[in-house]
C-alpha cells in the first residue's frame, strides 16, 4: 500500500465516489421514500454510535464490528426489499438487521448479553437474526452464507413464491471459494438471489486491491458467470436503492441472480479492537467527505426538504435510540438455566436419532 503524500488516493481502484455530484437529484424516487431512507439512515448510525459507547464502557462483551460509514447499503437495499423477503449477513450485520425492522431495543440488548435480546442474549455482536422480519443471520464464517442464500432461493423457486434472497457480504469474501461456488450453482439454477459485495476496500487489515488480480474484486468476476458487472456508489442510499429495486425485480421476474458490488468505506477499524492505524490518513480523510448521512442529507435540502424537517427526524430517532439503551440495559443477564436449551430443534440438548 502506498505512503507518499503524493499518490493520488482517487485513483486507487475503485475510484472514490463524487460527494458533489448531482445527477441522481432528479432520480425517479419520490420524497417519501427519500425520507424513510433518511430516517432508517439516521437510525442505523445513531444506533450503531451507541453501540460503540457502550461497548467502551465496558457493557458489550467481546468485540463488534460495526458498519459506521457503510449504512447507506442496508438502508437502501431494506427499503427496497419486502417482507417475506430473506437476508443473509456478515458478522457485521447490525445494519442489515435493523433495516429489516429489528427492534433497536432488543439488537442492543442482544450485544449486551441480557434475557431481553433478539436472541436471548445467546447470540451476541456477530449471530444477530431475526427469522420473523426476514433477517436470516449474521454469518461469522466468511462466505458460507452466500451458499445458504442459494438454498432459501431454491425453496422459494420451488415453492412458487415471489421471494428473493439476498446476501451481503465483504471484498475479502470474492477471493473465497464459496463465493465462485456459490454464483456458479445460483447462475446455473437461475435462483432468485442477489449478492452484494460490501467492498470496503479492506479485508479486515489487508487492502484488498494488493492481493487481488482484478481491480473491482466482485465486479469483474461477474462476467466469468454470465452477469453483468455492476458497480455502485455504495455511500448513496438512493444509487443504493435504485440497483436494489432493479436487481429484485429481475430475481422475481425468473431472471436468474444479480452481483452488485456496492464501493463503501468503513468509518472505523475492522472491530472495535483494532484502532486501523494501517490506513494512510490522506485515504481516511478523503472518505470523510464522502460520509453517506451528510452527503444525503444535502442532497434532501437540494431537492426542497426543509431543514427543519430533517432536524425532526434527527431528533425522533434520538429519543428511539435513547429508549432502545434504557430497555437494553433493564435486561437482567440469562440464568444457568437456559444454558442448554435452544441447542437443537427442539429447544433441548438432547440427541434425537
Amino acid at each position: 500500500m502506498p505512503t507518499d503524500p503524493a499518490y493520488d488516493y482517487a485513483l486507487r481502484p475503485p475510484r472514490l465516489p463524487d460527494p458533489e455530484d448531482r445527477s441522481l437529484d432528479d432520480a425517479p424516487i419520490d420524497q417519501e421514500t427519500r425520507l424513510a431512507l433518511y430516517r432508517k439512515l439516521q437510525e442505523l448510525r445513531q444506533w450503531s454510535k451507541r453501540a460503540h459507547d457502550l461497548f467502551l464502557q465496558n457493557l458489550v462483551k467481546g468485540t463488534t464490528h460495526l458498519s459506521l460509514g457503510m449504512e447507506a447499503i442496508a438502508t437502501g437495499f431494506g427499503m427496497a426489499l419486502k417482507p417475506g423477503d430473506y437476508t443473509f449477513a456478515t458478522y457485521r450485520g447490525h445494519a442489515h438487521s435493523l433495516a429489516r425492522g429489528m427492534d433497536p431495543g432488543k439488537a442492543l440488548a442482544e450485544l449486551l448479553g441480557r434475557e431481553n435480546g433478539v436472541l436471548g442474549g445467546k447470540g451476541g455482536s456477530m449471530h444477530l437474526t431475526d427469522v420473523e422480519k426476514g433477517m436470516m443471520g449474521s454469518y461469522a464464517i466468511i462466505g458460507a452464507h452466500l451458499c445458504i442464500a442459494n438454498g432459501a432461493a431454491w425453496s422459494a423457486k420451488m415453492r412458487g413464491t415471489d421471494q428473493v434472497a439476498v446476501a451481503f457480504f465483504g471484498d475479502g469474501t470474492t477471493n473465497i471459494g464459496a463465493f465462485h461456488e456459490a454464483l456458479n450453482m445460483a447462475v446455473i439454477w437461475k435462483l432468485p438471489v442477489v449478492f452484494v459485495c460490501e467492498n470496503n476496500l479492506y479485508m479486515e487489515y489487508t487492502p484488498i486491491d494488493a492481493i487481488t488480480a482484478v481491480p473491482n474484486p466482485a465486479a469483474d468476476r461477474a462476467g466469468a458467470y454470465g452477469l453483468d458487472p455492476i458497480i455502485i456508489d455504495g455511500n448513496d442510499p438512493d444509487a443504493v436503492y435504485l440497483a436494489a429495486v432493479d436487481a429484485l425485480e429481475r430475481a422475481r421476474r425468473g431472471d436468474g441472480p444479480s452481483l452488485i458490488e456496492a464501493v463503501t468505506y468503513r468509518t472505523g477499524g475492522h472491530s472495535r479492537a483494532d484502532p486501523a492505524k494501517y490506513r494512510p490518513e490522506a485515504e481516511v480523510e478523503a472518505w470523510k467527505d464522502r460520509d453517506p448521512v451528510p452527503v444525503y442529507h444535502q442532497r434532501l435540502l437540494r431537492i426542497g426538504v426543509p431543514e427543519a424537517e430533517l432536524g425532526d427526524i434527527t431528533r425522533e430517532v434520538a429519543a428511539t435510540i435513547d429508549a432502545a439503551t434504557e430497555f437494553a440495559k433493564a435486561g437482567a443477564h440469562p440464568g444457568e438455566e437456559t444454558l442448554m436449551t435452544e441447542v437443537w430443534a427442539d429447544g433441548g440438548s438432547a440427541w434425537r436419532n
